[in-house]
């Protein structure tokens, strides 16, 4: 069990303001990924907060070049105590999505921490800098409690997640001996809801499809053709139609999962859905309703539509349009072969008479999960409701996407995230935030759980390689 000193550290660097402070001095590095002007703040982020947070550890440190010209660089620090330590990896993303300002509540800076309440304000406060800095200083606590950690510890930083991860797989691939370890533990995602403790054990992949109906150079009248001339925009409503219905079904059995297995349906049986104050509640009849909203989410496939439109929809004319588009993304979970998704709805549409649909697939990031019976899975869980001192929930996977794959398919490993945030922090929009009781919970629990990963007992003993 942790010691009690160790545990009120823990919550006394969150209550007497040390972690609002270093986290304030995090969000304002304005380290927006999609925007390559700002790859001066990213380096400057890794090289003036991280590196010295893992030096700090006693780690060596490196930062790599991204192979991939789309991405920024990765940034490894590693400690090792003994080779006969368990090693574990650490994962966090230094970039965050674009700041917007302008458009935040009360005239907030995001990139000025700003303490509301409970509700702490910033881009990148929930996601990812409030989440990996609350890694980091579990790991400093311990440390300077016990003089060691108990095992070797390996922290990898990418500077792309928002973007897709770009080279981060490649990256794995050819660093495996560097980043080689017994399991991921990393934070990043929400809990199932504010109040509830959350391990969560992959993610859903994403695919995002365009659907063109570009039929002529011109618009032509609409009293003068109409009738006569084929409408693209009626044409893709059609086409969209045909593929997920009006309530939200997916209409091509090649776009589903082959099965819901009994463990993850179990898993998600006691979860509610949108569990938190201010949360939009889930629509009635939406989606394939045999299943519970939790399964839904957690445990199935949705296409959505992500954009729609011909001509200037705001300033209409009496005309039928040349051409539409439509953004659509289907969120998969493991186990969905989505290798030939293109071919698939193109040959549907072609069979239901829509062939003048043009399909393509823009881009996509693999989905993952780490098995639910998998020995580390009921190591965590024990080892953070002995602190909790209240169930903690496990989920198959969040319905968001998160590079998990790239820890399980390409490194082999076992990974476990535990999440420092909760469905309403509005990240990636204005007024994202971090709520300070999970973030003093999340230290408590994640002290607790490298605590037991260095200092195993009989009661609580390692899983065995």
């Amino acid at each position: 069990m942790m010691p009690a000193q160790l545990l009120r550290k823990a919550r006394d660097f969150v209550d007497s303001g040390a972690f609002f402070t270093e986290l304030g001095a995090m969000v304002a590095y304005r380290t927006e990924s999609s925007r390559p002007e700002a790859s001066v703040a990213v380096s400057a982020y890794l090289d003036e907060v991280l590196t010295p947070a893992l030096v700090g550890l006693g780690c060596s440190v490196r930062t790599y070049d991204n192979g991939d010209p789309r991405g920024g660089p990765f940034l490894v620090g590693r400690r090792v105590e003994s080779p006969g330590l368990p090693t574990l990896l650490c994962y966090g993303h230094a970039d965050v999505v674009e700041g917007q300002e302008g458009r935040w509540g009360e005239g907030r800076d995001p990139w000025t921490l700003t303490a509301e309440g409970e509700r702490w304000y910033g881009r990148g406060a929930a996601d990812n800098k409030g989440q990996h800095l609350v890694n980091l200083a579990a790991l400093r606590l311990l440390l300077a409690e016990q003089g060691r950690l108990g095992f070797n510890l390996t922290f990898l930083f990418e500077t792309g997640e928002e973007i897709g991860s770009p080279g981060l797989a490649e990256f794995a691939a050819a660093h495996r001996k560097e980043l080689r370890a017994d399991v991921l533990i990393a934070s990043d995602g929400p809990r199932v809801d504010a109040a509830t403790p959350t391990l969560f054990l992959g993610a859903r992949g994403g695919v995002q499809i365009l659907l063109d109906v570009d039929l002529r150079p011109d618009a032509y009248h609409s009293g003068n053709w109409g009738g006569v001339l084929r409408n693209p925009a009626t044409t893709l409503a059609g086409a969209v139609a045909s593929l997920v219905d009006g309530h939200g079904r997916i209409r091509v059995p090649q776009l589903l999962p082959p099965e819901l297995p009994d463990a993850v349906r179990e898993s998600v049986a006691d979860v509610t859905v949108a569990g938190s104050p201010g949360d939009p509640a889930p629509d009635e009849g939406w989606g394939d309703t045999s299943l519970t909203a939790a399964e839904r989410l957690y445990a199935w496939n949705t296409l959505e539509v992500l954009s729609l439109g011909a001509a200037d929809v705001d300033r209409p004319v009496n005309a039928i349009p040349d051409s539409a588009r439509a953004v659509l993304q289907l969120r998969y979970v493991a186990g969905t072969d989505v290798s030939r998704i293109g071919e698939v709805i193109a040959e549907h549409l072609a069979k239901d008479g829509y062939s003048m649909v043009d399909v393509t697939v823009a881009g996509r990031f693999p989905a993952g999960r780490t098995p639910l019976d998998d020995p580390w899975v009921g190591w965590a869980k024990a080892a953070l409701e002995r602190v909790a001192e209240r169930p903690v929930t496990v989920l198959p996977n969040i319905g968001g996407s998160l590079p998990h794959a790239v820890f399980t398919d390409v490194l082999g490993l076992p990974a476990l995230w535990l999440p420092h945030s909760y469905p309403g922090c509005l990240q990636h929009a204005p007024d994202e935030h971090l709520l300070a009781p999970i973030a003093r919970e999340g230290l408590v629990l994640a002290t607790a759980l490298f605590h037991a990963l260095g200092r195993p007992t009989p009661e609580l003993p390692l899983p065995r390689p």
